[in-house]
Parts: structure tokens; sequence; C-alpha cells
């Protein structure tokens, strides 16, 4: 059983832009870019759960392992939880939970992660990026995180907030979140078992019911900014990217 596990989240309904998932990006489907840059991270075991069998068969095909979820989840990380509890029967120490959407991470971010979760100084580990201008601040696609402490400077520092929207953002350490979490074993099984919080709804952020619970997080810094895929813009700008 590895130490680590890095589950990822995936499905085809998503509302912004369905079928993201098998979406070709230099032929190849976005959920494999995904899945292929885990394993090049070397920091364990790669498990896709999904509650779409074309999506498992895809993975299955291409030799990885994916396991067949609920059809319903309130959030990724509950479908993230069903693949370590039942799959991995709730061994493995830590849990990184890696959004389907990202093609262009750098491994190394996710190995970067996975080194800071084992030393034990927080209940959750996630990772940021420097704004590069004006419309990332304003785009509510895009999540900020704020910090106590610079993370350039210090390279992990403790999340005070999450907002998609920051109408005063002076004398702020703030950061363009990315979408990547690191979990000791005890801090997932205690979070899917806490209520979403007030918070979580009106954001729409997962990470808001850890904070609201007094869970700690600690965000790392990454030069590495990858870009999420949300939308049919996203889409098209990954694929420039990728497709270079």
């Amino acid at each position: 059983m590895s130490y680590t596990v890095v589950i990822i989240p995936s499905r085809l309904k998503a509302k912004r832009l369905p079928n993201k998932p098998v979406e070709l990006i230099n032929g190849k489907e976005m959920i494999l870019h995904v899945h292929d840059l885990a394993k090049n991270s070397g920091s364990g075991d790669v498990l896709v759960v999904t509650p779409d069998k074309n999506i498992a068969q895809l993975i299955k095909k291409n030799g990885g392992n994916s396991f067949l979820s609920l059809s319903r989840h309130e959030t990724g990380t509950d479908r993230v939880f069903e693949g370590f509890k039942n799959f991995y029967s709730a061994e493995p120490k830590f849990i990184i939970n890696l959004q389907g959407d990202m093609p262009n991470l750098d491994p190394n971010a996710i190995k970067q992660l996975n080194e800071y979760i084992q030393k034990g100084l927080c209940d959750v580990a996630t990772l940021a990026s420097s704004i590069k201008n004006k419309d990332e601040i304003k785009n509510q696609n895009i999540v900020k995180v704020i910090t106590k402490e610079s993370i350039e400077k210090s390279g992990f520092s403790e999340a005070i907030d999450f907002k998609r929207d920051l109408p005063n953002q002076e004398d702020k350490l703030i950061y363009h979140h990315i979408g990547i979490y690191a979990f000791t074993n005890k801090a997932l099984i205690r979070y899917v078992n806490l209520k979403r919080s007030k918070l979580e709804i009106e954001r729409n952020l997962e990470q808001m019911r850890a904070l609201d619970n007094k869970m700690k997080i600690h965000v790392g810094y990454t030069s590495s900014n990858p870009l999420s895929v949300d939308t049919k813009g996203d889409l098209e700008k990954i694929k420039k990217i990728m497709e270079k």
C-alpha cells in the first residue's frame, strides 16, 4: 500500500463545460493528461474516481486505475473520499486530491505538496502562484488565497481566506490558488464528516469548510501557473499552450 495516493475526481456532467474530461488536447483526452502527470510526479498510486463508465474504461485501457463512484456527490472531495475508503480501504496516510481539469500542471508541484504534508505541520496543504495581472483579480473563475506571510519568501504559510472576488485587495498577500490539496488521513475523514459551512455554500469553495472549522491549511508557493479548464474559452487557451 502506498504511503501517499493521488486521487483524481472526474465526471462528465460539469455545469460550465460538459464532457471536458474527454476533450482532446494534442490528440489525447484531458483526463489522461492529468492522470499521466500525476504518475510522473512519482508521489504514489494514482486513482481516477468517476461515476462515468466511459472515463473509467478510458483510464483502464491506458493502464491506469479507476473506481466507479456514486453518481451524486456534493463536492469533489466527497468523491475522493469514496475512492479512499472503498478502493484503498482508508489505509493511505496521505491523500492528494488533484483536480482533473489542470492538464498543464507541473508534476513537481505534486511532489512538492506530498513532501510538505508529510512534515505534520497542518491538516491540509495546497499550492498557489503569483497573480500575473488585474484581470486575474477580477476573474470570478480564478480563486484567490490570502496568506499570513509571503509564500515567495517562506515557501509555505497559513491560509487566512479564499475568495473569488477581492474588492479591497490593498496590503494583502494575495495569490492565484491552484486546485490541488494534500490531506492527512485524519483530516480527510474529519472533513467529509463536517456539515457544509455557510461560506462554503455562499462562495462555492470547498476549502471554506476546513477554515470555518479551524482546520489548518498551509499554502505553498509554486512558479507553475497551470490553467484550470472551466469554460470553452479556457479549453481553447490550453490547447494553444499545449499544442505548440
